[in-house]
Order: structure tokens, then sequence, then C-alpha cells
């Protein structure tokens, strides 16, 4: 098994979904109240943070950085993730997951794509099937939330973003969408608005069937030789 294999297990079935060739992507601004996205982009701005070059912006990662182990490994010190809804487009089926795009806090002030390329992206190891691609999927009842260091980081509702499938559809829209893909869709505000360097980090989806999809790691900072 090399670096770049991620195995899924799909709920319900216990099939075993194994992925050696893939796009990985981050969507990035995904916020479906354009104002809001807008007014984030300004803030961020403020602060230093380059402005994408579209909205959503789509970051092409090394698909290695895709990873399913407990622990991760950053080098810099101000670190973080989030929860984010995760798609997998593969033979033709469509799945869905749970991810974080943990992130470069530093170096996101002088790159974005950057900053999310230096940091490993935690994926779940179990995902659900959406039939008929996620047409008749109530997006707007799924339920996400990251906990950090034990306290709620983020909680809300996927009717904050826009859906996956139609994000997955502007991404497909720029580039050749035959290959099999791996999508990070984007997150929900932070409660208090302030990112958090933490070392445990669980994320949830709630289904509105009441099934949950999880995902937990832990940090751990690279020392210098």
């Amino acid at each position: 098994m090399t670096a770049t294999t991620l195995t899924f297990t799909v709920a319900g079935t216990g099939e075993e979904l194994r992925l050696d060739d893939f796009d990985l992507v981050v969507a990035g601004y995904t916020g479906r109240d354009e104002v809001s996205v807008r007014a984030h982009i300004e803030e961020l701005a403020a602060i230093g943070v380059p402005e994408p070059d579209s909205v959503p912006a789509f970051y092409p990662m090394g698909p290695e950085l895709a990873v399913q182990d407990p622990e991760i490994a950053v080098a810099g010190g101000y670190t973080s993730g989030e929860v984010e809804p995760l798609l997998v487009r593969h033979g033709g089926r469509l799945f869905l997951g749970v991810a974080s795009d943990h992130t470069d806090r530093d170096l996101e002030r002088e790159s974005v794509a950057r900053s999310k390329e230096v940091c490993p992206k935690p994926v779940s190891a179990q995902v659900v099937e959406l039939p008929r691609g996620g047409a008749d999927f109530d997006w707007d009842a799924v339920g996400a939330e990251c906990v950090v260091d034990g306290a709620v980081y983020q909680r809300g509702t996927l009717e904050a973003l826009r859906v996956p499938t139609e994000v997955l559809a502007l991404r497909d829209a720029a580039v050749h969408a035959g290959r099999s893909v791996v999508m990070l869709c984007g997150t929900l505000p932070l409660l208090d608005g302030t990112f958090v360097a933490g070392t445990s980090w669980r994320l949830a989806l709630r289904l509105p069937d009441g099934a949950e999809i999880r995902h937990a790691y832990t940090v751990r900072t690279r020392v210098a030789v």
C-alpha cells in the first residue's frame, strides 16, 4: 500500500472502496450567502490573507496529503483544522465522508495554497453512498461539528454552505472530470471566530437519518533538527 492509497468502508454494506489514483481538491469560500463570503474575504485581506482568484476557490493538492492516520505531523506552530463534508467520486459512484482542511495559519498570510499544501488533510475511513449522485439527498439537514481539545469549535448545518455536489460540478466545469476525485467542500464559521492551534480534533457529520460519520486525529509538531 502506497502513501497515496485511501481505503474507505461504505456504511451499511461493509463494502471496501480503494482509491490508488485520484485528484485531491480543497474547495474554499463555499458559503451560500455571497455577501457573507465577500465580507469574510475582506476580513482576511485586512490581516494579510490574499484574496482568492475565484469564488468558490479550488486548490489542487498532492494526493499524498490525504491521510487516514490517527495522528498527523506538522512543521508550523500555528496550525488548525476544521470540519468539512468530503465528496469521493469513484467508478461512477458518489460517496460522502468527513474531513479536515488542516492549514498553517501563519503561512496563510503569504499564500493560501501553500498554507494548505504544507499540512496533511485528515479524511474519514467511513463513507456513505449517495444514490443518484446525491440528487435526493437533504444536504441542509446534515449537521456538522468540530470539537478541539474537548471544546466545541464549530457546530451548525450544511445549510450555511453551497450544496457540495454543486461545488463539485463547478470544479468539473474547469477541468477534466473523468478521474476519481476526493474533494473537501468547505466549512462552517468558527463559533468564536478565532483559530485554535489544538492538539486533539474530533469531526462529525450527522445525516438526516440519524447516522453519523466521524473522524478523530491528533496533531504533533515536528521538531526542527
